[in-house]
């Protein structure tokens, strides 16, 4: 564990130190976001936090690749390797975007392009949950990796839209991965798993670059960041279960608690909410799924009064519950998880609602004791007449 947590340490400290020189580049070659109709923020910002993020991401893994625990499974496969590369070709389509604007169906080609490439280079989910773990083939292999791949990239994008929100989910679910890709490596003959390595460096990139993007924010991460997130966590995501072994014992105890389809989706639940609930909405109006709106659930949040932190705080609080969830079935008994999961949904509700209930409640009573002075004075005049 130490170990990890030293890459993770590299990660952010390399980020972290690296993000402000990102800064300086990002004004001098003119990537500075305008503030458009959609935004929240007021003021011109830099972009290509996303480029600090990758250095950070980088530098950490090829520590990891020279140190004695971890080195093997660089040996053993290129799969490292080929992550590695996909995130550098995808930390580039972003930066492509945050500089120039590419039309969508322009990017969303470029993200599967990338995805296949890496299902291609040996990144890919090679049992499926029907009944029981079953093989599937090559091709429906890449299908269903490149799917997964390009859903979370859009997803963390689509969500990417307050200061710290993303990098702070994709942190949150990080987490909750390396727990139980750490608790399954200890089951085998050496502790170093990929998906744990992943998880950690990702991790450390997220909390370097949030000390320099929590409001008000110094650097955006732009797309180059966004996609990187969606795309990494993901990555860790299929390394950790999209190859259980249909014959091994060991899928009957791991299967029930993370399916490999389902497991991105649970970490990953609000953003994908938002951009399911995001397309649904443009589709009904006869907009493209990617046109721009100001209703995304961060937005929402906004509207019914909360400040941008407590936004944000609010917003990781609900990916906690729902990522470590998931996690505490593995230490404690199901009831007791579902109990507290309960208590913990009901008070992130209340602070959710309460700007909204502490105005409208107020406004409630009023126009109650209105109506009850009109009915009064309608029930005054009426027997004045008489």
């Amino acid at each position: 564990m130490r170990i990890y947590l030293f890459i993770a340490a590299i990660a952010g400290g390399v980020t972290y130190l690296i993000t402000p020189l990102i800064r300086h580049i990002a004004i001098e070659i003119g990537a500075v976001g305008e503030v458009r109709a959609r935004d929240v923020h007021t003021i011109p910002t830099p972009r290509l936090g996303g480029l600090g993020m990758l250095i950070g991401f980088t530098v950490s893994m090829l520590f990891a690749s020279r140190i004695p625990f971890i080195q093997g499974l660089f040996a053993q496969s290129q799969q490292a390797w080929v992550i590695l590369a996909g995130a550098v070709m995808i930390s580039l389509l972003g930066m492509a975007d945050d500089l120039w604007d590419l039309d969508w169906m322009l990017k969303l080609a470029g993200q599967l392009l990338i995805s296949v490439f890496v299902a291609w280079g040996g990144l890919q989910i090679i049992s499926l949950p029907l009944g029981s773990l079953v093989t599937a083939s090559p091709s429906l292999s890449m299908a269903i990796t490149a799917f997964l791949v390009v859903a979370s990239i859009n997803a963390v994008n689509f969500v990417d839209g307050l200061d710290g929100l993303s990098s702070g989910i994709v942190a949150i679910g990080g987490i909750a991965f390396a727990i139980y890709s750490y608790i399954i490596a200890r089951n085998s003959p050496s502790y170093a798993s990929m998906a744990t390595l992943i998880d950690i460096a990702m991790v450390g990139m997220c909390v370097g670059f949030l000390l320099h993007n929590w409001h008000p924010a110094k650097l955006f991460m732009g797309d180059s960041g966004s996609m990187l997130l969606g795309y990494l966590i993901t990555c860790a995501s299929i390394v950790m279960t999209g190859r259980l072994d249909p014959a091994s014992i060991h899928a009957s105890i791991y299967l029930p608690v993370f399916m490999p389809i389902l497991l991105p989706i649970l970490v990953l639940f609000l953003p994908i909410l938002d951009m399911c609930l995001a397309i649904v909405r443009r589709l009904r109006k006869g907009q493209s799924p990617m046109h721009p709106d100001r209703m995304h659930l961060h937005h929402r949040m906004l509207r019914i009064g909360h400040s941008v932190q407590g936004a944000v705080l609010i917003l990781w609080g609900w990916a906690a519950l729902i990522a470590f969830g998931s996690i505490m079935t593995l230490f404690f008994k199901a009831q007791h998880v579902l109990i507290g999961f309960l208590i913990a949904a009901v008070v992130l509700t209340v602070a959710t609602m309460h700007p909204y209930l502490k105005h409208r409640i107020p406004e409630i009573l009023e126009e109650d004791a209105a109506d009850a002075s009109r009915h009064a004075a309608l029930r005054s005049s009426k027997y004045g007449k008489k």
